[in-house]
């Protein structure tokens, strides 16, 4: 059985620094020897970016919903053959969500490092060690981490108030040059963080001096027969556009592709690049194409080859950003609207406020595959949804899957190990 010191690092909340740590973390290993791997609990395109920069390998996601406890278990199983230290970082609260954290943390016997952000704070430190530390009986805190802390008087009045069976494990001061800058889906993505290198390097310097710096006891991961999917994309180029723009992108879904059979391919429509020659189908993955809408509208050489591919029949599938790019116009918040490629009847506006979010599944004839939606645009169209995602929890009907000639479209970003043969089906043209 595959062991290895592994830690999730969790918090009571968004916004304490988990990402800053967890990244500083990997940083800090990676560059006395070690061979780290990270994973992002729940779904995630933007921390796992950073945390790539820093780990030096693709980030996957573990959720025992959206992913699957056995895909969890073979995940990490197949990360602690290779690697000496496993990180995870948590998602919102550690209790926060069905199923949380803590849920992954208690299911794989992960300890949990808590950051904490002491800003504004002093002795209810403590009570929030205190609440974290004893919420429930089957998760391990391994200690807590004191985030943004201002002198280190506040540093001591913060390690005197944390009672005396949880683990002190250090703080780090407050730093513009450390921090993270967010937008409204959450932290920029990684080539748009000014010095991220060297803000994950001061990150990793500070963390030498914790005791968090230390390797955490190693865990036993149950190992699991590897996936076992046909062939069924065997022959295949699949373009995928990938820049600043389109970037929402589950490494595992690329994994999959490519064990189908898959040839994968890279363009950028931001850089105005032609689908690439002798693509069978299409990728067009969410992102930030409000952010880019302008130039979008500029790449004509992009767009017209987008439309020879629909014209030719050939599948494209188009995700959340993907699908807006496809529609007639794109509205900014300021209500500036910018023309796009115009493939599918209607606009989309984006607003200031979320209009999607939460765990989304969709029915298939190859069974259910599960995802997520997260966005803050809403689109008007004549189009008729083939079938309505549906969610895990609620009643409430989930985002609508929308299909016009060989284009599938919807807001839901599937996660396709999920289901290997809807993810097949999508890509070829099929019925599903």
């Amino acid at each position: 059985m595959p062991s290895c010191p592994a830690l999730l690092i969790g918090g009571p909340a968004s916004g304490q620094g988990k990402t800053t740590v967890t990244a500083g973390l990997a940083q800090l290993h990676r560059r006395l020897g070690r061979i780290v791997r990270v994973f992002k609990t729940g779904p995630d395109f933007l921390d796992p970016m950073i945390l790539e920069r820093a780990s030096g390998a693709p980030v996957q996601s573990l959720d025992l919903w959206m992913v699957g406890e056995a895909a969890c278990s073979r995940l990490l199983a197949e990360a602690a053959e290779e690697a000496d230290l496993i990180l995870i970082e948590g998602v919102m609260g550690l209790f926060d969500g069905k199923p949380s954290s803590a849920d992954l943390a208690a299911r794989f016997g992960v300890p949990v490092a808590a950051v904490i952000s002491a800003q504004a704070m002093a002795q209810t430190f403590g009570a929030l060690s205190f609440g974290l530390a004893h919420f429930r009986d089957d998760v391990t805190i391994h200690g807590v981490l004191a985030n943004h802390v201002g002198s280190p008087r506040h540093a001591q009045m913060l390690e005197e108030s944390v009672p005396r069976d949880i683990r002190w494990l250090g703080h780090l001061c407050r730093s513009d040059r450390i921090a993270l800058p967010e937008r409204h889906l959450g932290l920029h993505q990684a080539g748009e963080i000014d010095e991220l290198d060297a803000r994950i390097e001061l990150t990793a310097r500070a963390l030498a001096d914790t005791a968090l710096a230390q390797l955490p006891p190693p865990v036993f991961f149950e190992p699991q027969a590897p996936l076992a999917v046909p062939k069924s994309l065997d022959g295949m180029r699949i373009a995928i556009a990938r820049d600043a723009a389109f970037s929402f992108i589950f490494p595992a879904n690329i994994g999959l592709l490519e064990t189908l059979g898959a040839q994968v391919a890279y363009f950028s429509p931001l850089a105005n690049e032609p689908v690439p020659d002798g693509a069978d189908a299409l990728f067009l993955p969410g992102g930030y194409p409000e952010l880019h809408a302008a130039t979008l509208a500029a790449g004509t050489r992009a767009a017209a080859s987008i439309r020879a591919h629909a014209a030719a029949g050939k599948p494209i599938v188009a995700e959340c950003g993907g699908m807006l790019y496809l529609l007639e116009s794109l509205t900014d918040a300021n209500g500036d609207r910018t023309p796009m490629v115009g493939l599918l009847p209607g606009q989309a506006t984006m607003h200031e406020r979320l209009r999607g979010l939460g765990m989304q599944a969709l029915n298939s004839k190859y069974g259910v595959m599960t995802g997520h939606t997260f966005h803050y645009s809403s689109m008007t169209t004549d189009m008729t949804p083939e079938r309505h995602a549906f969610r895990p929890q609620s009643d409430a009907v989930g985002e609508p899957m929308y299909r016009m000639g060989s284009i599938v479209a919807t807001y839901m970003h599937g996660y396709w190990p999920s289901n290997p043969g809807f993810a097949a089906a999508l890509f070829k043209g099929g019925a599903f």
